[in-house]
């Protein structure tokens, strides 16, 4: 007797065009909205052009690693708008979770054959190259504002990238299961964006803070967008601060994990919230 053969769906091949599909999908979905890249870009280049400009003269940054000289404020600024994209991009992206939620498009994903799990990180890899993308043409546009990291940082960059962006999807994806309304999702991204980029070492360092106000200090020490903007700022110059990225795989971690409890459909969040209700 012959053994039983896997559907050709839930094979290897199969995968590899389920993962397609939706990074397909992701990507068509980017570039048919104009304007969700071009907000991307100014929202950072504001900050660079006018706001770090203006401070240049009284926020000029002592020598600090990765850093072997004095640097300008916009230069120090940089990895921190470079997080920020990150950040926006991974609570947009599940931002569309929430959508495809109201108009039944999720359902009609989740009762494919593949696992949850797979469908879940697909999706999350799906945010992560296009918020790449969007972090690499800041980063253009930068240099033209004379900020030069060395350019073996822009290869050191790119895994940093990749591990800083699915933590801040993971938290994301996290944060759509929580709501079923679009209204309600978007009100409570200003409510976790802003906290947690004023809150960390993207716009101060961690030392000037401290002289300041201790419990400010504190509080940027366990924000987890702090070891972040500091694993990409050592990154771009070419270096690694291990401490860093350790925090962040952890957190990752736990927030994948979280997510994928939270979008279990009998016993996550979305079962509670009246979600789809499919085999996983």
């Amino acid at each position: 007797m012959k053994p039983r053969e896997r559907p050709y769906a839930l094979s290897l091949p199969g995968y590899a065009i389920c993962f397609f599909g939706i990074v397909w999908r992701e990507a068509l979905r980017f570039f048919s909205q104009k304007g969700r890249f071009l907000s991307a870009l100014v929202r950072p280049l504001v900050w660079l052009f006018i706001f770090a400009a203006g401070l240049r003269t009284v926020l000029g940054v002592s020598i600090i690693p990765p850093y072997e000289t004095y640097v300008l404020y916009e230069v120090y600024v940089t990895p921190g708008l470079v997080a920020m994209i990150q950040l926006f991009n991974g609570l947009q992206s599940s931002l569309s979770m929430v959508y495809d939620r109201e108009v039944g498009a999720m359902r009609i994903l989740l009762v494919s054959p593949y696992p949850r799990w797979f469908l879940l990180i697909a999706k999350l890899i799906a945010g992560v190259l296009v918020s790449i993308l969007q972090v690499y043409a800041f980063l253009v546009v930068a240099y033209l504002w004379e900020v030069e990291p060395p350019l073996i940082g822009y290869l050191t960059l790119l895994p940093v990238l990749v591990l800083t962006g699915f933590m801040l999807g993971a938290m994301g994806l996290l944060l759509s299961s929580l709501f079923r309304q679009l209204e309600n999702f978007a009100s409570v991204m200003n409510f976790v964006i802003f906290p947690m980029f004023f809150a960390s070492s993207a716009l101060y360092p961690l030392w000037r803070i401290q002289e300041s106000s201790p419990l400010l200090y504190e509080i940027c020490r366990f924000n987890p967008f702090t070891y972040v903007v500091e694993a990409i700022r050592f990154a771009l110059y070419g270096q690694f601060d291990w401490t860093s990225l350790t925090i962040i795989a952890g957190v990752a971690a736990v927030f994948l994990i979280l997510s994928l409890f939270a979008y279990n459909p009998s016993k996550g969040l979305i079962a509670r919230h009246g979600g789809p209700a499919t085999a996983g």
